[in-house]
């Protein structure tokens, strides 16, 4: 039995890495023994680059650039890390992916398609996520959890119109693609209240 690719996606300070692990504990409740990954990361690969576009000191790059390094840590990751792990029949929870790059690279009509077209050359269909559930934060609630935590990386110091993009970017990837994509509203719910509406979104998937 194949298990089932789970990823979280949304904004900076949606919640992904708490909710990602509150799932992980929920599965191994249940008696599976999930992995637990992210993105770019998980492999020494995706780690290095981790570092270097994440770093919040490095020159800027074209939105292109980044989402090719983005591209080769995720088929790294899904080489080496995912793919082998669905095969022993292990769920995979993984935190981005593709619709991360889409949302935060993606923000032109050039680099949308460059998107797409890396899409589609490096990721086969059934090499896709079961479920890709995207926790929907207001860009401004965003900003100032980021600002809250005290740190930031790269990403997260683009400011708000950035993350304005970018929430609207996970929107527009859900849309095309509603068949694996749900939305999840969390502004004004606490951890526990998105934990239940993440395993209601997943409701029958194991049954």
């Amino acid at each position: 039995m194949v298990g089932h690719f789970l990823v979280f996606e949304g904004v900076d300070g949606c919640g992904k890495s708490t909710q990602a692990s509150r799932l992980v504990r929920w599965l191994e409740g249940r008696g599976s023994a999930p992995l637990h990954v992210r993105e770019p990361g998980s492999t020494q690969l995706g780690e290095a680059l981790r570092e270097i576009l994440l770093n919040p000191d490095r020159p800027p790059w074209s939105p292109i650039t980044e989402a090719l390094l983005f591209f080769a840590s995720r088929k790294a990751l899904l080489e080496e890390v995912i793919q082998p792990a669905l095969k022993q029949g292990r769920d995979v929870v993984c935190e981005r992916f593709t619709p991360s790059t889409f949302a935060y690279q993606g923000q032109t009509p050039e680099s949308s398609q460059a998107v797409i077209l890396l899409e589609d050359a490096v990721i086969p269909m059934e090499w896709q996520p079961r479920r890709v559930l995207i926790l929907d934060l207001p860009a401004q609630e965003a900003v100032d959890r980021i600002q809250k935590r005290g740190e930031a990386d790269g990403m997260e110091k683009r400011g708000l119109a950035f993350q304005c993009q970018v929430r609207e970017g996970f929107l527009s990837y859900a849309e095309l693609h509603p068949d694996r994509c749900t939305v999840i509203p969390v502004s004004g719910s606490d951890a526990d209240q998105v934990e239940s509406l993440v395993q209601a979104a997943l409701e029958g998937l194991w049954a």
